[in-house]
């Protein structure tokens, strides 16, 4: 399934992070005329990849 991204409002909590400069540029052209800010599209890339994880527990063990 591709990534599509959706308008998104709910509760939500402050984390300040780093971004790459050339990362942020490359989101800012792929949300340009989109309805979706930054956030949301950071929150959206992350639960895709988070749902397409193959292990989601802990990979040192095994």
């Amino acid at each position: 399934m591709a990534f599509r991204l959706t308008p998104d409002r709910k509760n939500s909590e402050n984390k300040t992070i780093r971004f790459p400069a050339e990362l942020v540029s490359q989101i800012e052209e792929a949300i340009v005329g989109k309805e979706v800010s930054f956030s949301g599209f950071v929150i959206q890339a992350c639960r895709y990849a988070l749902s397409r994880m193959e292990d989601k527990g802990n990979e040192e063990e095994g």
